[in-house]
């Protein structure tokens, strides 16, 4: 419980400290000329007013990027589900073209001597495909 003399104490430091506030007021009202302080005012309205264009462009501008997207969303997904299943497809037929062209080879290595070298260009383009 807080006894009557530190009740006192405490509402003496309050008046002290609304004092000293009231007078640091003071002093800045007379730092600062009312001409300067409407100046301020005055730039600070125009100031508001240019972010609040801003800020309706770009909300225009963001709904209007989100009809472009929504627009664009689905055939964006339909190719590249599309480029997906190509991948797919090309690479199965590189890997059975690879194949076919082994067994070739293994079967009958003197029929085709000039694909060695185009063999080896083969494989690089190939490697060079499958990094992407």
């Amino acid at each position: 419980m807080v006894s009557c003399r530190e009740e006192e104490t405490m509402d003496e430091e309050k008046e002290t400290i609304r004092a000293a506030s009231e007078e640091i007021s003071r002093q800045f009202k007379t730092l600062i000329d009312a001409k300067d302080l409407d100046s301020i005012n005055q730039l600070q309205h125009l100031i508001l007013g240019r972010l609040q264009d801003s800020n309706a462009v770009l909300t225009h501008f963001n709904e209007y990027s989100e009809r472009c997207y929504a627009d664009v969303s689905s055939d964006f997904s339909k190719n590249t589900r599309l480029l997906k299943s190509m991948k797919s497809d090309l690479d199965h037929i590189f890997m059975k073209l690879r194949s076919m062209k082994s067994k070739l080879m293994a079967t009958y290595p003197d029929a085709f001597p000039p694909l060695i070298d185009c063999n080896r260009k083969c494989d690089f383009i190939d490697e060079q495909l499958n990094l992407l």
